[in-house]
């Protein structure tokens, strides 16, 4: 068996690196569905059906576990999808087989606790919130996933979230760092005025964000606490896999890059954040 790690596009790469770095023995196949990138303006139908599309291509590479490597995916397919096809598939197979997302463990990490806990509501007045910006696609934000599930969980949180509907695109042309530059200071902007003041923290809500992480430090004040959703996928990863050992990752390190789009090397954007050169096969 393979893990599968699936994306829009070169975005999952982040969350993929760091799943490698945490599982150097494990065997790898990365999917991006670039023919189809960016997910974020899409309809609900449509990403469901494109990211049932990918789970269907990395099984058949012979992953039993897929991580959606994507926001968009997380927050509007994967509900659906592990309630709804899942079970049909589990049959089909005749073995474990299950696809997760990256929201969860996001969350967890944001509000320090277990996703099963919610909060027990009380009319006490809180002292001081605790102001988080959330950077994601117009998808993502127009679930309000992230709003509703640590609103769960720590009334001393405020969430506001900034739709950034072309930033996804731009990483994944591979653009110039000034326009890329120039992009993230406006939503910074954009969310700081909603706001009234700086955020506390931020989570870059799209994976390809993470590519630059660094673009958005040096746009957002100084000093501002980034949640990193590779590590807190691939720490989420780890306890999962020590509670299921029905689930064999492999042994050999191999590592498979497929696209949807035109197979060949990417561009200087990921071959910089990905540190060599990263050629995709044909899906």
């Amino acid at each position: 068996m393979a893990i599968g790690v699936f994306d829009s596009g070169i975005g999952g790469l982040s969350v993929h690196r760091r799943l490698v770095e945490r599982f150097p023995r494990a065997d790898f196949v990365y999917l991006a569905d670039q023919a189809n990138t960016p997910y974020g303006g899409r309809s609900g139908e449509e990403i469901v059906d494109l990211t049932r599309a990918g789970c269907e291509r990395l099984f058949a590479q012979g992953c039993d576990l897929v991580i959606l490597a994507c926001n968009t995916a997380s927050a509007i397919a994967l509900r659906r999808l592990q309630q709804t096809w899942l079970p049909g598939v589990r049959a089909a197979r005749g073995r474990p087989t299950n696809v997760l997302g990256i929201i969860v463990p996001t969350i967890e990490a944001a509000t320090g606790l277990p996703w099963e806990h919610e909060a027990e509501r009380r009319g006490d007045k809180v002292e001081k919130l605790d102001v988080l910006a959330v950077f994601a696609t117009p998808a993502t934000a127009a679930s309000r996933v992230y709003e509703i599930e640590i609103d769960k969980r720590r009334q001393d949180v405020a969430v506001f979230v900034e739709p950034c509907p072309e930033l996804a695109g731009q990483i994944e042309s591979g653009a110039a760092r000034p326009l890329l530059e120039a992009s993230v200071a406006a939503h910074v902007e954009a969310v700081t005025r909603r706001i009234g003041r700086a955020p506390d923290r931020a989570i870059l809500g799209c994976t390809h964000y993470e590519i630059i992480s660094d673009v958005f430090r040096a746009a957002l004040k100084p000093g501002t606490p980034l949640v990193h959703q590779p590590d807190a996928t691939a720490a989420a990863l780890a306890a999962y896999l020590e509670r299921r050992p029905e689930y064999a990752v492999g042994d050999d390190g191999r590592r498979v890059f497929l696209t949807t789009g035109a197979p060949g090397l990417q561009h200087d954007l990921a071959e910089a954040f990905w540190g060599a050169p990263l050629r995709f096969g044909p899906a």
